[in-house]
């Protein structure tokens, strides 16, 4: 897969668009947090 067709989502907590990772290959389906720091500040 090309780089540039790489599917995207907006974070829930920052509403900026983030990328698909390898790290997320198996559950892209479940993520909705940009990063950790997003995750951790949940509201």
């Amino acid at each position: 897969m090309k780089k540039t067709n790489l599917p995207q989502k907006i974070c829930v907590v920052c509403d900026r668009p983030f990328t698909w990772r390898k790290k997320w290959e198996k559950n892209w389906e479940e993520v909705k947090y940009c990063s950790e720091r997003c995750r951790r500040n949940k509201t």
